[in-house]
């Protein structure tokens, strides 16, 4: 042992003394027995303390020392401070009881045995008639007793003080919000902050069992949520998050434990907490890695009110706090999700089509959806399957256009500027350009960071109304349109291979013809090579030329069956 931790004990058993000598009122008497709490030392007389202490008496009745001059009470409830109180108490000197001392002194009273059985009005009955007549008569003296007892457990428990503490806080508690007494009306959801997550607990627990309302159960815990857990919900800066980010694990397993009773707490009626107050809860959850069915229920909460939220609400999900990195954004893919599944649920129950899920919810929702993805589409981290699998949760009836979607794609785009083309087609194959608004087809023409098949689709859909008059009764209907506008580009792909095809076989002709000028006598012509022979067989049975071709003035064409072409309407060459 140092020094210095001697010095200390010296000292706090120097200060022991001294405090027990002011109040014993027998000095002539030598003390006969020391009795060690914890580091601190009482020198007292055996007889005090057996007159009304049991415990104390049966340990030196059936201790094995013959003189039993040391008795350590170290278990104590309470501790020093307690014990002194108790011996004070069998020296008849006077303390005052008070609701912070209360609990301790009946749990002590109990651990010494100081009961009306070994003497008449023995502390037990003393603390225990205080309890029931004054600290049990009012909410906020109630709360200061239950607040105590978390370090008296399990003790306070068997003796019932907290069940008795719990049961008169959630009464009032009750009361007071249905017949408020003081403004601000809710001032007694503050004073609840005081107590530790179990005891909140026991507290909403009692009082949903004794019909408390919805809302008045809300914001009891909104409040205490926003005093536990400041930093992380109350705080959406994330200024005050770097003490909690290098927090010891111990700290984090405290502040998981605490949404997780909050969260199993919460009224399982809809729309019964504010959204913004559900995200935040979400957002922290995933943070402290919090259990997996705590997620799902926040989850889900947010879901059932989807169409109410907004796109801060999402954006809180998605970010951490310094809002400079994104979440996993697996929970808002499962919010959406679960929304949807929902309302196509409703859809078909209601007789509707389970491919055409357009209620006004599901259009807010689509709404607010593509305006989030404009919000993330900047982030580096976002790949292309996280932005497209988003897109695609939205059944496509919802969007009556694809302006905002195709908002969102551009943003994209723009923010990474390296995707190739195939990748640039991947993310546009969520939009459909058919869907688009004039203006937006006017600007998607002109967008150089749109892959060309979008921009085809854009200036070809323009084409379409034209010839029809900009009469979009007479368009032809979105499949319609689309099928036809597939014909046409597998037609442009077609009439690509058949211009090379002449090419080459221009260029045999001419080569043919020269080597008839050059020669001095007849050749007879070789047969006709493979090559030349499916041309001309392919180009007899297309016919791209009305009146044959100056070229091909010299080449035996008797095994061609010329045909008259087919028109294809709308082709392009």
């Amino acid at each position: 042992m140092t020094s210095t931790t001697k010095n200390n004990n010296t000292s706090r058993l120097s200060t022991a003394m001294e405090r027990t000598g002011q109040w014993i009122f027998s000095q002539d008497i030598p003390s006969d027995v020391v009795v060690e709490v914890g580091n601190t030392n009482f020198s007292l007389h055996k007889f005090m303390l057996v007159a009304k202490s049991g415990y104390i008496r049966k340990m030196i009745i059936e201790s094995n020392e013959p003189d039993l001059t040391r008795i350590d009470l170290s278990d104590i409830p309470g501790g020093a401070a307690i014990f002194e109180k108790t011996a004070k108490f069998c020296y008849g000197v006077n303390f005052e009881i008070t609701v912070h001392n209360v609990a301790p002194l009946i749990c002590a009273a109990e651990f010494l045995e100081m009961t009306d059985e070994y003497c008449e009005g023995n502390l037990a009955g003393r603390t225990e008639e205080f309890l029931t007549q004054v600290a049990l008569m009012s909410f906020s003296a109630s709360l200061v007793v239950l607040k105590t007892c978390e370090d008296l457990l399990p003790m306070a428990h068997e003796l019932n003080i907290v069940q008795r503490c719990v049961d008169v806080v959630s009464s009032k508690a009750c009361n007071e919000a249905n017949f408020p007494s003081r403004s601000p009306t809710n001032w007694w959801t503050e004073e609840l902050t005081i107590l530790d997550v179990d005891s909140f607990k026991k507290v909403i627990s009692s009082m949903k069992s004794r019909g408390a309302k919805v809302h008045t159960l809300s914001s009891a815990l909104i409040t205490y949520t926003e005093k536990s857990l400041r930093d992380l919900v109350r705080d959406h800066s994330g200024n005050n998050l770097k003490s909690s980010e290098s927090n010891d694990v111990g700290v984090k397993k405290q502040q998981r434990n605490i949404l997780e009773v909050i969260v199993s707490l919460l009224p399982s009626e809809k729309a019964t907490l504010p959204v913004n107050f559900v995200c935040c809860l979400l957002r922290t959850a995933i943070f402290l890695n919090a259990s997996t069915s705590c997620k799902n229920d926040l989850e889900k909460r947010i879901s059932a009110v989807l169409e109410h939220i907004t796109v801060d609400d999402l954006l809180v999900v998605s970010f951490n706090y310094d809002g400079e990195k994104l979440f996993d954004l697996e929970s808002v893919r499962r919010i959406i999700s679960g929304f949807v599944e929902k309302e196509k649920s409703v859809a078909v129950f209601s007789g509707g089509d389970l491919k055409e899920v357009s209620s006004t919810a599901m259009q807010r929702v689509a709404k607010t959806v593509d305006a989030y993805l404009s919000e993330i589409a900047t982030y580096s981290e976002l790949s292309i399957s996280k932005f497209n699998g988003i897109a695609n949760l939205i059944p496509k009836a919802a969007r009556k256009v694809d302006d905002d979607l195709y908002r969102a794609i551009d943003i994209y785009l723009k923010a990474h500027p390296d995707l190739d083309e195939i990748e640039r087609e991947k993310v546009c194959s969520v939009m459909d350009a058919l869907n688009l608004s004039y203006e937006a087809r006017v600007h998607a023409s002109q967008n150089k960071r749109l892959p060309v098949q979008i921009v085809l689709h854009a200036l070809y859909y323009d084409q379409l109304k034209l010839r029809s008059g900009d009469d979009d009764r007479s368009m032809p209907d979105a499949v319609t349109t689309r099928n036809q506008l597939q014909t046409d580009v597998s037609l442009v792909k077609e009439n690509e291979v058949l211009r090379t095809e002449l090419l080459k076989m221009k260029m045999y002709v001419s080569d043919l013809q020269k080597n008839q000028a050059s020669s001095s006598k007849v050749v007879v012509a070789p047969k006709k090579p493979k090559f030349f022979s499916s041309v001309s067989k392919t180009l007899g049975k297309l016919n791209p030329f009305k009146h044959g071709s100056k070229d091909t003035l010299n080449i035996d064409d008797g095994e061609v069956e010329v045909t008259k072409p087919r028109r294809r309407r709308f082709s392009i060459s």
